[in-house]
């Protein structure tokens, strides 16, 4: 007969038993745990989906709210705007109608005397108005002259960038030289401009920055390739610095606008063709400069020149690419070629 004593340890079966048991507790443990973490990663999903869902509604709702009632215009009184371009146009009734408003105008053009004419016809109705002759392709001149205009007029806070050429003939008749023009005044003015004054808006957590793209930046017309490439660009470039400043934690409350103007009577398009003339109208600078102004006015991030054009493209997005082209075929709309 066994006698085991009181102190004696416990078979090695029961220990592994207790072991078993401890880790499938654990595990069981560990399985609940993790699934009470699912559960409440997916309520919290859920949850964000809703408000997310609200948040969306209640922005259709104001957007359909001030299709009907327009937001109110912001003041101009005592800004100063400045605008390339302005010696003849968009850009000089721009600057007058600025200053109509109370603003102080600062006329930007390669063409001097233009230029002082656009400004000396502000002067002599008792408006504050400056003449600069400056080559906005040129990063040094701009950035030169800028420097001029902080020290004589002081900050400015409405940028306006009109300026752009516009030859209109089919991509084989273009030369290396013209595109490259091209693209130093429609695209690379807007980045120098935007180098000498937007750091002093974000520093100042004030100013507006305008620029002129065109429906050629929205949809591709024959006769216009490289332009349409250059303001393409225009409409990328004030789209993503829009993002990126709207994600910026600064809040620096700088806005932006892009326009899109279809065609403007300017001189630029010496042959439009327009089966439609009451649905596309040809728009006047006086017009053209109005829709700019009120579109800033009310902080749209863009606008079409008519204004129902910009909707009825994204319509046209929509559908299938050969239905698309019969519409725009029988609309047959757009420029003709013709030398500069």
């Amino acid at each position: 007969m066994c006698v085991c004593s009181a102190g004696a340890p416990a078979p090695v079966t029961d220990q592994h038993d207790d072991a078993r048991s401890r880790t499938a507790a654990r595990a069981a443990r560990m399985q609940n745990s993790g699934l009470m973490v699912k559960v409440y990663s997916a309520a919290v999903l859920l949850l964000d989906v809703l408000v997310l869902l609200v948040r969306v509604m209640a922005a259709l709702g104001e957007s359909l709210f001030r299709l009907i009632v327009p937001p109110q215009e912001k003041s101009v009184v005592g800004e100063v705007v400045l605008i390339t371009g302005a010696g003849h146009g968009i850009g000089r009734e721009l600057a007058q109608q600025f200053a109509d408003l109370g603003a102080t105008i600062v006329s930007w053009d390669i063409n001097a005397k233009s230029n002082e004419e656009t400004v000396q016809g502000l002067r002599k109705q008792g408006f504050k108005a400056y003449a600069y002759t400056c080559d906005v392709s040129s990063r040094e001149e701009v950035l030169r002259v800028a420097e001029q205009v902080k020290k004589e007029v002081g900050d400015v806070t409405i940028l306006v960038n009109n300026a752009g050429i516009m030859p209109c003939k089919p991509l084989a008749n273009h030369n290396p030289n013209e595109i490259t023009r091209m693209f130093d005044i429609n695209v690379f003015a807007h980045f120098w401009m935007l180098e000498a004054f937007l750091p002093a808006m974000l520093q100042n957590k004030h100013g507006h920055v305008v620029a002129l793209s065109s429906m050629a930046g929205v949809m591709g017309i024959p006769n216009l390739v490289p332009y349409c490439a250059s303001k393409f660009a225009v409409r990328g470039m004030m789209e993503a610095l829009r993002e990126e400043l709207r994600l910026d934690a600064r809040d620096p409350r700088v806005r932006f606008t892009c326009i899109y103007p279809f065609i403007v009577d300017t001189g630029l398009c010496h042959k439009p063709r327009n089966r439609f003339p009451g649905l596309l109208p040809i728009v006047k600078p006086k017009n053209a400069a109005r829709m700019i102004i009120t579109a800033m006015r009310r902080d749209q991030a863009e606008a079409s020149l008519p204004g129902s054009l910009l909707p009825l493209n994204h319509i046209m997005r929509l559908i299938p690419l050969k239905a698309g082209n019969l519409i725009k075929d029988f609309i047959d709309s757009g420029v003709e070629a013709h030398d500069s």
